[in-house]
């Protein structure tokens, strides 16, 4: 076992999960995070099989389960409700042993958070600024108060406040869209097993089942970022985006509480070369946000987690697993940024040509081609 002590700079689900895969090893950690107290937060969030892979073996697997909900079916249609394509969800299960599931983000934040050691994470510590010495580094919080640590773990997210000391020139890039999300109360809306995604030139909206009958959706629209009009809107007007939609998207907008409705414009990181910078390595959203259109942003926080911990376990230094993990890691998660840019693209493709093409076309795509596409993702 390696004798060192690493800082994890923030609490989402990629620092929780890369504390409790370090601690698992006795590796001496602390999380580092800016909120005053543990809140968990968020919509839905969809969990692949290849997350579903790391998170058992991080053992939290049975308590994911208990919790979620196993999808079987992605469904793809047009606004009418007719069916564009399909992906069968239980082939990834026969192939790779793991099934997709969906769960509310603040029960896998939960389940991560109590996994901890107790006094492993610091809250009101917002890091404003790192220092890296030869054989240390120095963080530096907003309340004036500093630590030293042999190692640190940015995971920050997407406005990384240490990726942009260390990077002045990354930058996030604007989707062209923005979102909203909720939770909404199940009644009897949609099956219980199948995601489903509808398009249309005007927007596009999708919804999957959670456990305790609820709903995840979400309703994405071309904008120009920093739209304050519609960051103002109420559930009503939201619908009335979608009025060409089938009536259930409509059901399920004015079925969720008021305040479980999140609204952000999308954006995802310009790929990097590298996630490792002499003492500090860049980890999740940090090191390669990505727009949601795969369902892989915390998937690959999650990857990013397990596999830096498994690489410190055989290695001989923080530095050869950081390069390792650099080796695995920047190429795979740049091709989920590529991608999933892509499919974000097409789907909000707004001119009646393209759509009506698109729309066309995509039926005579086989649902084992649109799988083989992510085959990428499953290898471990």
């Amino acid at each position: 076992m390696l004798s060192m002590h690493i800082a994890i700079v923030g609490g989402g689900i990629g620092g929780l999960c890369t504390a409790v895969a370090l601690a698992q090893q006795n590796i001496n950690v602390t999380v580092f995070e800016s909120a005053a107290s543990f809140k968990p937060i968020g919509a839905g969030i969809g969990i692949g099989s290849n997350a579903m892979q790391a998170l058992v073996e991080l053992g939290v697997g049975a308590q994911l389960t208990t919790n979620g909900t196993v999808l079987k079916t992605q469904i793809f249609k047009d606004a009418t409700g007719k069916i564009l394509n399909t992906i069968d969800f239980s082939k990834l299960q026969t192939l790779y042993g793991q099934m997709n599931i969906t769960i509310q983000r603040a029960d896998l934040h939960r389940i991560l958070f109590e996994k901890l050691p107790v006094g492993c994470i610091k809250f009101n510590k917002k890091c404003v600024k790192i220092t890296q010495l030869e054989h240390s580094c120095i963080l530096y919080f907003s309340d004036g108060s500093h630590t030293i640590s042999d190692y640190i773990i940015a995971a920050d997210g997407i406005h990384s406040t240490i990726r942009q000391q260390l990077l002045p020139s990354s930058i996030t890039r604007y989707a062209g869209y923005t979102c909203w999300r909720g939770i909404a109360d199940n009644k009897d809306f949609i099956a219980p097993d199948t995601s489903t995604e509808l398009w249309h030139a005007s927007g596009r909206f999708g919804y999957a089942p959670l456990s305790h009958d609820k709903i995840y959706w979400f309703a994405c629209v071309n904008a120009q970022p920093h739209d304050e009009f519609l960051k103002r809107l109420e559930k009503e007007q939201i619908a009335s985006i979608f009025h060409q939609f089938p009536n259930v998207v409509k059901q399920i907008i004015l079925a969720t509480p008021p305040n479980t409705i999140l609204h952000h414009d999308l954006y995802d990181l310009k790929p990097l070369k590298t996630f490792h910078y002499t003492r500090v390595l860049l980890l999740g959203d940090a090191a390669h946000a990505t727009t949601p259109n795969m369902g892989q942003g915390a998937g690959q926080a999650i990857e990013d987690a397990l596999c830096f911990a498994q690489l410190l376990q055989r290695s001989t230094s923080f530095d050869e697993a950081a390069q390792q993990y650099d080796q695995q890691r920047v190429r795979k998660t740049a091709r989920v940024t590529r991608l999933s840019r892509q499919i974000g693209q097409a789907a909000q493709w707004t001119n009646p040509i393209a759509t009506a093409t698109r729309d066309f076309l995509f039926p005579f795509t086989p649902s084992s081609l649109l799988l083989k596409r992510l085959k990428f993702l499953y290898k471990r």
